[in-house]
C-alpha cells in the first residue's frame, strides 16, 4: 500500500474526475493508495478539509498557513493551536519560508520578516501540541534550518515536503528529526540532484507525495496532478535505489504512520499489518 503524504484535496482541478474528491480518492485506492494527508494553506481551509476527512476515513488533515499567503491579520500561536485541536489536525502546516518571489513581485508576497515570524509561531504551536510540522522551503535554506533548530523538537520531528534542495540540506534536516518527502519533481528529466537525494537519504526517512493538483510526475507531466499518481514517485525511488517498489511502499507507509501518529486511529486490517511490521502497533 501507498500513502500520499501531501495533497490539496480542496483544490483538485475540475478536469480531474470532474472535480470530485470522492472519485479522485477512489481512483487512488484502485492503485493501492490507502491513506491521504490533506494539507491546509490557510486556517480558513481547515473546516473544509475536516469535512472531507469526516466523509473519508482514510483522509487526515493538517492546519497551518503557507508562507506565501497574504493575510490581513497574522494568527497568533493560540489561534493556530485552537484550529488544529478543534478539527483534529494531525500536523501543523504547510508552513515555512519562500523567498523566491521577493525580488520579483515583493508586493504580492509577505516580507521575510512576516514569513519568519509566521513560521516561528507555527513551529512553537507544533511543539506545544506535540504535532509534527510540514515545512515548505524555497530559496530560504539557512533561515529555514535556523528556525527549525531553534523552535522544533527533534523528538516530534516533521517533514520537508516537496523537497527540491540538495543532499546536504536533507542530511541536516534528518539530523534534526525530520523526514524528506519527494514529489513528482523527482521524475523530471532535469532532476538529477534530487534523484541523488532519493538514492542516499536513509529509506526510513523518506516519504512520498503528489502535492496534487500540482507537479504531476512523468508520464503525466503537464496535466493536473492527482493522488493516484504517487505510485509513479515510488517507482522512481525504487529504480534509483535498485530495490522493489513493494519495499518503497512498505517503508514509506511505515514512515508516515511513525511520524503522523494521529493520522489513522481506526485503520484497516491491511494498514494494521503494515504498522505491525514496522513495530508501530
Amino acid at each position: 500500500m501507498f500513502v500520499d503524504s501531501h495533497c490539496h484535496l480542496d483544490r483538485l482541478d475540475p478536469a480531474t474526475h470532474g472535480g470530485s474528491v470522492a472519485a479522485a480518492l477512489e481512483a487512488a485506492r484502485g492503485c493501492d493508495v490507502r491513506q491521504f494527508l490533506a494539507i491546509a494553506v490557510s486556517l480558513d481551509d481547515v473546516p473544509t478539509l475536516a469535512g472531507i476527512a469526516r466523509e473519508h476515513a482514510d483522509v487526515a488533515i493538517s492546519a497551518g498557513v503557507h508562507p506565501l499567503q497574504l493575510l490581513e491579520r497574522e494568527p497568533d500561536i493560540d489561534t493556530i493551536k485552537e484550529a488544529a485541536e478543534r478539527f483534529d489536525a494531525v500536523a501543523i502546516g504547510e508552513c515555512g519560508l519562500d523567498y523566491h518571489y521577493l525580488g520579483k513581485t515583493p508586493e504580492r508576497v509577505p516580507s521575510r520578516e512576516v514569513q519568519r515570524e509566521r513560521f516561528r509561531r507555527q513551529l512553537v504551536a507544533a511543539t506545544e501540541l506535540e504535532l509534527p510540522v510540514i515545512v515548505h522551503t524555497r530559496d530560504a535554506r539557512e533561515d529555514t534550518l535556523a528556525l527549525i533548530r531553534e523552535h522544533s523538537d527533534p523528538a516530534i520531528g516533521g517533514v520537508l515536503h516537496c523537497f527540491t534542495e540538495d543532499l546536504e540540506m536533507a542530511r541536516e534536516a534528518v539530523r534534526h528529526g525530520f523526514h524528506i518527502s519527494l514529489s513528482g519533481i523527482v521524475t523530471f528529466r532535469n532532476a538529477e540532484r534530487l534523484r541523488e537525494v532519493a538514492r542516499r537519504v536513509p529509506l526510513d526517512r523518506l516519504l512520498i507525495e503528489t502535492d496534487s493538483p500540482y507537479l504531476a510526475p512523468v508520464p503525466h507531466r503537464g496535466k493536473p496532478n492527482e493522488p493516484a499518481w504517487v505510485v509513479e514517485v515510488a517507482e522512481c525511488i525504487a529504480a534509483e535505489r535498485g530495490i522493489s517498489i513493494e519495499e518503497v511502499a512498505m517503508q514509506t507507509t511505515a514512515n508516515f504512520f511513525r511520524l503522523f501518529r494521529r493520522a489513522a486511529p481506526e485503520v484497516s486490517a491491511e494498514t494494521r499489518e503494515v504498522l505491525a511490521h514496522a513495530g508501530l502497533v
